[in-house]
């Protein structure tokens, strides 16, 4: 199969956008959408495998714990993202959706806990090396003037994956155990495709040029350690750590919540998620793609609106019952905020603060770090929980505040720059 690199068939017009570079942002992006979707696929059939296979409370934790939203998720990031400086992009996204389809496999046929339990430790891993090494190759892609839109893309395939993946579990519901069976073979059916079209992909070129001339700081992780590296880990971990806090608490424990205060069925309680991942897939097409790209003045009035709505989002539920429409009006608010200041913003940071050369092993860190501390966290929902919403709420509101006030008041000047001016600017 020939191979060909969108490096090299972009358009003279900085902000234009070639239809390679569409496609080739789509196949990249899958790995938000089987990230996002095994997470919520697991999610969705913990109470079925607990109820299957005996597993006590503990073991159910522990399960969380160690796979893609968690643990093994932040091992697979830590060493993807290394491996992908180190070696070079495309040997890491060649491969690692045949490992991703493999622990699938292994869930979807669980006979026992111990496959159950091993699936789900390889689909973290294999889901935490996609996404930085993924999402440095668009980001090392894409003109400089539309790295905004097309990283914003791919959030787009993170907010189809778990839609999905949650109308597929109430469709099946009925069906059991067979039916998140199937859901989980779906992923499957998604990885293998997107691996099979990903074979067209090619090195990218901005790695391969400065795998050759990178000198000294070439995969020294220490580099991160120091100067402007370091202060741009520090502001991308913390903005992107703390949002996620939210984030993830939402994804994983919004149906658990709703069902254990009674606010709905458990039919709407699965169902009522689905509708903040639509909100922010609208929000990102129409909003954030269009203007995140603009200028440095439009990207913090972008995250400071984004801000604002996330933190009154979960204010509002430490003062008002907790009802269908506070529900409702909550997923909707955080969801549309998210949009604007969350994980899509964290992903243009990420790779325009960072060489080259390091670019894959920073956000393999500060993803890792943000999914351990969301893995910590999950621990105690359940318990902060039980002491009443108004609690957690205050404490989701609080951790939104960091991240929103950290984003917006030492956001870096990098719109409409190339990676390689902003990498002198800051190294001078």
């Amino acid at each position: 199969m020939s191979q060909t690199t969108p490096d090299s068939t972009a358009a003279v017009d900085p902000g234009a956008i070639t239809r390679q570079q569409w496609k080739w942002s789509a196949l990249a992006g899958m790995a938000s959408y089987l990230d996002a979707g095994s997470i919520v696929a697991l999610g969705a059939g913990l109470a079925l495998f607990q109820k299957t296979f005996g597993m006590s409370d503990s073991a159910v934790g522990t399960l969380a714990a160690i796979g893609p939203n968690a643990i093994g998720c932040a091992l697979g990031a830590f060493l993807g993202g290394w491996l992908g400086d180190k070696l070079g992009r495309k040997r890491i996204y060649q491969y690692d959706l045949l490992v991703y389809a493999g622990g699938i496999l292994c869930i979807a046929f669980a006979m026992n806990r111990e496959m159950l339990f091993l699936g789900t430790f390889v689909v973290g891993l294999a889901v935490g090396a996609d996404v930085p090494t993924s999402l440095a190759l668009v980001g090392e892609f894409a003109p400089d003037k539309a790295r905004g839109k097309l990283l914003g893309f791919t959030q787009v395939a993170w907010c189809l994956g778990p839609a999905i993946v949650l109308w597929l579990a109430v469709a099946l519901a009925p069906l059991g155990l067979l039916g998140i069976r199937i859901v989980f073979l779906h992923l499957f059916v998604v990885a293998m495709v997107t691996w099979a079209l990903r074979r067209g992909l090619a090195e990218s070129a901005r790695w391969t040029t400065a795998s050759k001339t990178a000198g000294a700081i070439k995969n020294q992780v220490g580099a991160l350690f120091s100067g402007a590296n370091f202060r741009a880990l520090v502001w991308t971990a913390t903005i992107y750590t703390f949002w996620n806090l939210a984030a993830g608490t939402a994804g994983a424990f919004n149906s658990y919540l709703i069902t254990k205060n009674s606010a709905a069925s458990q039919a709407l309680s699965v169902g009522l998620p689905s509708v903040a991942f639509v909100t922010m897939m609208i929000v990102t097409v129409t909003v954030f793609m269009r203007y995140s790209d603009r200028n440095h003045a439009t990207r913090k009035r972008l995250w400071l609106i984004g801000s604002i709505v996330q933190i009154f989002a979960y204010g509002l539920l430490m003062v008002v019952p907790f009802s269908i429409p506070a529900i409702i009006t909550n997923i909707v608010l955080f969801a549309g905020g998210a949009a604007l200041a969350g994980e899509a913003f964290y992903k243009v940071f990420s790779q325009e603060l960072f060489p080259t050369m390091l670019r894959g092993t920073a956000q393999g860190f500060t993803f890792g770090v943000a999914r351990i501390v969301v893995g910590v966290w999950s621990f105690f929902v359940p318990v902060l929980s039980n002491h009443g919403i108004g609690l957690l709420a205050g404490l989701l509101t609080l951790f939104l505040a960091i991240s929103g006030g950290v984003g917006y008041f030492f956001m870096p000047d990098t719109s409409g720059k190339s990676l390689e001016q902003i990498e002198t600017e800051r190294a001078g």
